[in-house]
């Protein structure tokens, strides 16, 4: 999440514990994606240190985990779901979106199954659903379906956009990495609700050789080619009312807080006059230094 090990000479101070990390996460940024919860609910005690680590502002994003998800496949999970969110009641009031990652094998005939599950989750939060199955990228009847049924229930259709990743050749191992782990699909920029997330899978700014391999394969290079849609689209949402969540990383998150706060000061700027975002101060370095948080807009895990 927010434990990276090289942000330790970034966005935290050398001398920060780790378990003082979060608590300096939250000076900068106003909010994380919890993907640990996908491997494993959290205890008891470490929910409630989350809590009392960041401020009332602060919104998490967790994962629904996996046992539900992925190995029962929505079905036949009550108790899980009752157990995980009774573990993570003390964050329900900071916590933004409930995320719904479902398998890439998870298609067009089960979302008979997906319309059940979402009758029972716990009503009068904030979820959205991630899918990976092609057939929901297409703008066929699946995904009218699948768009429609979360336009009816209120519920956020995660945008994950690996382009810019995908435009670089396998350079490093990180790279190579990213591209077994990340989904590869095309970007539709729907709204389905009133909070959208988009997962923006950036390039490394300083992978020099990557970007000189993707020049002279004749790709894009820059993550600001892919990101100008999103500072088109970004505001529109904001105007709309809508409250949208962005998240920014890199194939190994080692300076996905550099880019998140220089593509957020981009669009801050270029947006000025349409929609005003509070300012992000540079990267917190020691324990005395405090920080703008980001407003809508968000850092990644």
């Amino acid at each position: 999440m927010w434990s990276h090990q090289h942000w330790q000479g970034s966005i935290y101070g050398r001398e920060t514990k780790q378990v003082d990390r979060l608590a300096r996460y939250a000076d900068i940024f106003n909010t994380v994606e919890g993907n640990t919860s996908f491997y494993a609910t959290p205890s008891q005690q470490t929910v409630l240190n989350w809590h009392s680590a960041t401020p009332e502002s602060f919104r998490f994003t967790f994962k629904l985990p996996q046992t539900i998800t992925h190995q029962k496949q929505l079905l036949l999970c009550g108790q899980e779901l009752n157990d995980f969110f009774r573990v993570m009641a003390p964050l329900i009031e900071k916590t933004g979106v409930w995320k719904i990652q479902l398998p890439a094998h998870f298609g067009p005939e089960q979302l008979p199954v997906l319309k059940q599950f979402l009758d029972q989750v716990p009503q009068g939060l904030n979820y959205g659903v991630e899918v990976r199955h092609p057939a929901f990228f297409a703008k066929g009847d699946a995904e009218r379906a699948l768009n429609r049924l979360l336009i009816g229930k209120g519920i956020n259709r995660i945008i994950m956009d690996s382009r810019p990743l995908f435009a670089l050749p396998p350079s490093n191992q990180a790279i190579i990495d990213a591209h077994k782990k990340k989904p590869r699909l095309p970007v539709h920029p729907i709204a389905t609700a009133n909070t959208p997330v988009v997962r923006f899978i950036g390039q490394t700014d300083v992978t020099e050789q990557g970007l000189i391999q993707a020049e002279t394969a004749g790709l894009p290079k820059n993550n600001d080619v892919f990101f100008a849609n999103w500072q088109k689209q970004l505001p529109l949402w904001l105007i709309e009312g809508r409250e949208p969540y962005l998240f920014i990383h890199t194939p190994d998150n080692r300076t996905a807080p550099e880019l998140a706060i220089r593509l957020y000061q981009k669009l801050r700027e270029q947006i000025a006059e349409q929609v005003q975002l509070s300012a992000l101060s540079l990267l917190v370095k020691t324990p005395e230094e405090t920080s703008t948080q980001m407003g809508l807009f968000s850092e990644p895990t």
